[in-house]
């Protein structure tokens, strides 16, 4: 039997249909629950929270949905081990939440996801983020190679990582800082960094390593369809590319 995956709806939202769709590509049993629905996601196996503008990016990205009711089922979820992926909104979310980096108490964020730099603008372009951890470090990346090159569209206002000082040092060598934005050979320098980053951060995990908030929008490259130059088959409804992340994250719920 296939885990049962929850794709989180805030009034906001926009991305659950491709997020849900790549969770079944992958055999995952995922479908979206709205707000409305907040009882029963205790049920779920796991949660993804998609990208978007949950409550239109009130106050801060993420800062209101951290305090919805869904939350309480993802936080206490969490909390006992699923597994929990956030993608670009639903990354921001998970920090203000305090799920990720978790490194203080629940809904008392120590790090955020904030305004692009050095203009703060709004940032689409198509990028690559290499795993900066080890697989095993994280439940959800465990069956990937050893710093992976995972493609995917950074599409947000709000992606730049921010924190005190000792706060990034602590990120850094709490092996926390999962993902790094990368050119396409997977070099790593400033110049892959679309939007300022700290630490070049495109992706964080928590302690246990059961809950991963990831900028970029890898469900955006998941398919052949959404690269034909690069087409691996006839069938352009072939998962490929970002598609990786998410048969990653289906290893890891194989036994649930």
């Amino acid at each position: 039997m296939s885990a049962k995956v929850a794709v989180l709806v805030f009034p906001g939202t926009n991305s659950e249909t491709e997020t849900v769709r790549i969770c079944l590509d992958v055999g995952l049993d995922a479908r979206a629950v709205r707000w409305s629905y907040a009882e029963n996601l205790p049920s779920y196996d796991a949660y993804v929270l998609p990208g978007g503008f949950a409550y239109e990016d009130r106050i801060r990205a993420g800062a209101i949905p951290a305090h919805d009711p869904m939350m309480d089922a993802v936080i206490e979820g969490a909390q006992r081990g699923k597994l929990v992926l956030g993608i670009c909104n639903g990354a921001q979310i998970l920090l203000e939440a305090g799920l990720v980096p978790g490194t203080g108490p629940v809904r008392k964020p120590t790090a955020a996801f904030t305004r692009n730099a050095p203009v703060p603008r709004f940032v689409c372009t198509h990028v690559h983020v290499k795993l900066a951890v080890e697989p095993s470090r994280c439940a959800i990346t465990a069956a990937l190679e050893r710093e992976a090159l995972i493609p995917a569209w950074a599409a947000h206002g709000e992606g730049r990582l921010a924190a005190s000082d000792e706060h990034l040092a602590e990120i850094a060598a709490g092996g926390h800082l999962a993902f790094v934005y990368a050119h396409a050979d997977g070099t790593v320098d400033e110049r892959a960094v679309p939007n300022g980053s700290a630490l070049g951060c495109a992706g964080l995990t928590n302690k246990a390593g059961n809950v991963l908030a990831i900028m970029p929008h890898p469900e955006r490259d998941a398919w052949d369809f959404n690269h034909p130059d690069l087409r691996s088959g006839t069938n352009v409804l072939s998962p490929s590319g970002g598609a990786m992340l998410f048969a990653s994250f289906a290893e890891a719920l194989k036994d649930v």
